[in-house]
């Protein structure tokens, strides 16, 4: 499901005054620094992904999710889609399109350091409209705080504090929690989040737990052939 064009030149227009996107990098694969990677996959995929920017690889192939990180949710996918390991990374493409793909910003910084708050409320309202209105699914999968925090910006003190505070539970990588995104005619959207930690090989406290707490989550989800689309 690729953007719009008033989509993409939106995107593109929002880029050109960003400070931080990795211009070296796009250099270096002959990139668009301006094109924003998402990979929005079906519009009608039932469970997305959500994340927080892209990195290397995903410059390079100017696809989302591709890289060390990426290939650890895509194994556990296509496992649960077919009952079998990711042969090769071809497939592992293949099997992401099934799912809807975002980040909270849909370009790789430098240094791949978070983003700025500043910078995710700029772009906040775009992959917002991407949320409710591009996508009809509104199961999603969280990888990492960032990502998950994502949903409180725009909201009131309240409703931040209660998506904190769900972060900092113990449970927060079993159970899922019920937030709204509003578009831009100001309605709410339900949607579930299920978070995760990050799939980084850097994160050394939750990376070798990950697969099974993603094994967990499609099985939450019913994540199995022919489950994945709405209807």
């Amino acid at each position: 499901m690729p953007l719009t064009d008033d989509q993409r030149q939106a995107f593109r227009a929002l880029a050109q005054d960003t400070d931080g996107i990795d211009t070296a990098i796009y250099q270096r694969f002959e990139a668009d620094p301006l094109e924003p990677i998402i990979g929005l996959g079906r519009s009608d995929a039932r469970v997305g992904v959500f994340g927080r920017d892209p990195g290397r690889d995903e410059v390079r192939y100017g696809e989302p999710f591709i890289g060390a990180g990426g290939q650890a949710v895509r194994k556990r996918l296509y496992r649960a889609l077919h009952d079998a390991e990711l042969p090769d990374f071809e497939a592992s493409r293949v099997a992401g399109q099934d799912f809807f793909w975002a980040n909270t910003v849909p370009y790789k910084p430098v240094g791949n350091k978070a983003w700025s708050m500043k910078t995710k409320r700029r772009f906040h309202p775009l992959m917002r409209e991407l949320m409710t209105h591009a996508w009809q699914g509104r199961d999603v999968i969280t990888l990492g705080r960032e990502a998950f925090l994502w949903f409180g910006i725009g909201r009131s003190k309240a409703e931040r504090e209660r998506i904190e505070a769900f972060w900092a539970s113990a449970t927060r990588f079993s159970e899922w929690l019920e937030v709204s995104l509003a578009d831009h005619h100001g309605c709410d959207h339900v949607f579930r989040v299920y978070p995760l930690p990050h799939p980084s090989p850097l994160n050394a406290t939750w990376y070798k737990r990950f697969p099974d707490l993603l094994d967990a989550r499609l099985a939450q989800l019913g994540v199995q052939p022919g489950a994945l689309t709405i209807g």
